[in-house]
């Protein structure tokens, strides 16, 4: 029998609403089946939804606070960056208190630490799962689609992190909000492409914009490429891909979403320790319950 079960729409990696990337979220998924999370997600049109359950006792005794299962419609995730902050965003506006120092969520990857920056929040980026530079057939490939030259991708790396993202490097940014993908020529591909802002390139504007990157992510999805507004799991293995590579400093702001009229920022840290954390506001736009 369905049940009336808190929920909130929260917009993610901005401070305003209806600016960033939104994610719907069922404060309380206890009793649903797979399917049912699955139908309801489906239905709200949203990239994702997520669920909120009492870890599992093996979560617990790691330390878990909450486990959380990630949906976009038509299948279900392991990981993803903005469900990650989004549901830790409204876990604890709901009055959810951390067991310590971080927050932990427990989910399909296993336990992600996040921990609160003020108003933001950032998790701890889940290993690679596959990186090393891409096949020059993808390469190829992937320039066609985007309708650039070879030459102009200066640099390219497997950024799979659960999601599998193809990661590449265009000369400015203006090259990257000027894309318009070839759907048909990228079909089947998952493709992160990121372009160079301020000091960091060799091409960029030198004004005091607040961005050192302009990222777009582009995926097979409403029956064509579908692009994301803003993305935390792309976020978070372009970091330590461009970090670790020397490509980007260990602490900057990506700015994604330009695109679609969205005002998406991505704090990147790498610490003393050599994690690398994701960051960013959420604004919750709408609060109440759906039944379920």
């Amino acid at each position: 029998m369905s049940q009336q079960r808190p929920f909130k729409q929260v917009d993610v990696f901005t401070t305003t609403p209806y600016r960033g990337n939104p994610l719907a979220v069922v404060l309380d998924g206890s009793g649903l089946s797979t399917e049912q999370m699955q139908h309801f997600t489906n239905w709200t049109n949203l990239s994702e939804c997520t669920f909120l359950l009492p870890p599992t006792p093996e979560g617990a005794a790691a330390g878990a606070d909450y486990r959380v299962r990630i949906f976009c419609p038509g299948r279900e995730l392991p990981f993803a960056g903005h469900p990650t902050l989004g549901s830790c965003h409204a876990w604890l506006e709901a009055g959810g208190v951390p067991r310590g120092e971080h927050v932990v969520q427990e989910c399909g990857v296993g336990l992600v630490k996040l921990r609160r920056d003020g108003e933001r929040l950032a998790f701890a980026a889940p290993p690679l799962i596959k990186s090393g530079p891409l096949d020059e057939s993808d390469v190829a490939l992937i320039a066609r689609g985007l309708g650039v030259a070879r030459d102009d991708i200066t640099e390219h790396a497997w950024c799979d992190n659960g999601p599998n993202w193809r990661g590449v490097m265009l000369r400015s940014a203006e090259q990257v909000l000027a894309l318009k993908p070839d759907a048909a020529i990228l079909a089947g591909l998952d493709i992160g492409v990121v372009g160079p802002r301020g000091k960091v390139g060799v091409i960029g504007p030198q004004s005091a914009a607040d961005t050192q990157f302009e990222v777009r992510a582009f995926f097979p999805g409403n029956n064509g490429m579908a692009e994301d507004p803003v993305t935390g799991s792309l976020n978070a293995a372009l970091a330590q891909w461009l970090i670790g590579a020397g490509l980007a400093p260990e602490r900057y702001v990506a700015a994604q979403g330009t695109a679609m009229a969205r005002e998406g920022r991505v704090h990147i840290e790498r610490d003393a320790s050599g994690t690398i954390w994701v960051g960013g506001q959420s604004v919750t736009c709408i609060e109440g319950s759906v039944r379920l």
